[in-house]
């Protein structure tokens, strides 16, 4: 069997991540790992049990005091030495991001360089971490606050950027001064392995990021009741997500939950057509589709509206569907079967409901789970894949005729997290930045994340933010001292 996991470099192993050490899980049970480009076996993984999740965080407890202690500048050390051997091992991380995952290798790249960014944004902001004094009340009185790291954190990842999220997530953990135990998605867990074997070659000391892969139930348990863990960040489904909320109330913890998205594409009348499609290129078909940022609603004014459709099928004729290690490939498959399935279904639903299908619409002939990038015109608002996340290349189309219908369209849903809108008038950008409900809003552009900036949604799309200097807020503790006395 061909595998990453035991090559002749060693890189990799099926076993956990614990304490600074391959370990084996408690049970002999594993699973594979497999391509969707091809449905071969390309490695395993071990299945962790609960056992397994308590070694994990035995682990992370005993190495906070040690790393807590550092100063601010010993753990940007660290994390500068960890961003340097992600980027110099670039291309080993995106091949397996591509092989397990299926993006397009060019886009494996980029997201290792996007992964890599956070590590050094939170190692530079981890010097930053202000404290601030306070006027005291009275006489010989003294306020001052302080911030700390908020201890033993947990995260769970998602399998459509499984370098990126957990990124994103340690790495302002670790900066601030916490501890980590990671699991990653079922699909992707070589990537997570693959940057903790770099963690621990940068000097991380053991315990400090440890990795337990497999099955959800067992390990969340623990990841979710455990007191010692004080801190969940999670990134998923809402439907997911609200059961986290439910199981981490017991022990209180604090939660970071980045949920499902369904995201408006507004163009408006007045808007660059060009622009405008470049936009849509981007925001629609990265990844396939398969982001939770991802545009999911179309509407677009009813003047241009066949301008913007016309130009772009023309773009996504040059759309090459194949596996993502080819370089011609620019849109990989999706995860897996099942993902095709629910978008049959959505296709099914719209058409029934009088959508008209411009392209694609069905399984690509590659088989698998590879699918035909499409496009629906006069899709009803009620369909099906107006209300859910899509996860795929599929762009459903509906208009609008003017400013109000067209907020009242892109806010009817439950999620908030982003929204993109095409106007050249700024007065109207500025009332619809006021108007639509959504944490992150992309104007005259279809790409709204780097380090540098705060990364969330609203509504049910969960709440706390990642990256930029609110990144690392969510990991530390707010603590006042109060001094009594000064002037005895």
């Amino acid at each position: 069997m061909q595998t990453l996991l035991t090559d002749a470099d060693d890189r990799l192993q099926p076993r956990l991540v614990i304490a600074g050490r391959w370990c084996d899980a408690e049970g002999s049970a594993r699973s594979a790992v497999v391509n969707p480009a091809t449905g071969r076996t390309i490695g395993e993984f071990a299945c962790a049990g609960g056992a397994d999740a308590i070694r994990a965080v035995d682990a992370a407890t005993a190495a906070l005091a040690e790393w807590r202690s550092l100063s601010a500048l010993q753990r940007a050390d660290h994390l500068q030495r960890w961003y340097e051997m992600v980027l110099s091992s670039r291309e080993w991380l995106a091949t397996t991001i591509t092989l397990e995952q299926g993006k397009p290798l060019k886009e494996a790249r980029a997201e290792i360089d996007y992964a890599a960014s956070f590590i050094r944004w939170f190692a530079e902001e981890g010097r930053r971490i202000y404290g601030e004094t306070i006027p005291a009340d009275g006489p010989g009185r003294h306020l001052t606050v302080s911030h700390r790291g908020i201890g033993v954190c947990a995260a769970i990842t998602p399998w459509n950027f499984p370098a990126a999220m957990v990124t994103r997530k340690a790495a302002p953990a670790l900066a601030a001064g916490c501890t980590m135990v990671l699991k990653p998605a079922e699909q992707t867990p070589l990537t997570a392995l693959a940057l903790a074997r770099l963690a621990l070659e940068a000097g991380i000391a053991p315990g400090v990021f440890n990795v337990v892969t497999g099955p959800p139930v067992e390990i969340g348990a623990v990841l979710t009741r455990d007191p010692r863990i004080r801190k969940l960040s999670f990134t998923g489904s809402t439907a997911v997500g609200k059961k986290l909320m439910e199981a981490c109330s017991s022990t209180v913890k604090r939660l970071s939950l980045e949920l499902g998205g369904n995201a408006p594409f507004l163009v408006f009348d007045d808007a660059d057509i060009e622009l405008a499609v470049e936009s849509a290129m981007l925001a629609k078909f990265r990844n396939s589709g398969q982001t939770c940022v991802a545009a999911n609603r179309f509407l677009l004014h009813e003047s241009i509206a066949d301008r913007f459709v016309s130009r772009l099928l023309r773009s996504m004729e040059g759309l090459v569907v194949g596996p993502g290690i080819e370089d011609s490939s620019r849109l990989g498959p999706l995860i897996n079967d099942a993902a095709v399935g629910k978008i049959e279904r959505l296709l099914a639903d719209a058409t029934a409901r009088g959508a008209e299908l411009r392209t694609g619409g069905k399984r690509h002939r590659l088989g698998l789970s590879f699918i035909e990038p499409t496009l629906l015109e006069s899709v009803d608002p009620q369909a099906a894949i107006m209300q859910e996340e899509v996860f795929g290349p599929v762009v459903p189309v509906t208009t609008f005729r003017d400013e109000q219908e067209a907020v009242a369209l892109a806010n009817a849903t439950d999620s908030g997290l982003a929204a993109y809108v095409h106007t050249r008038d700024v007065s109207r950008s500025l009332r619809l930045h006021d108007a639509l409900e959504v944490g992150m809003l992309g104007l005259n552009t279809g790409l709204v994340s780097n380090a540098a900036a705060p990364f969330g949604g609203i509504k049910q799309s969960g709440f706390g933010r990642e990256g930029a200097r609110q990144g690392i807020q969510e990991y530390v503790d707010t603590r006042l001292l109060c001094v009594g006395g000064v002037d005895r």
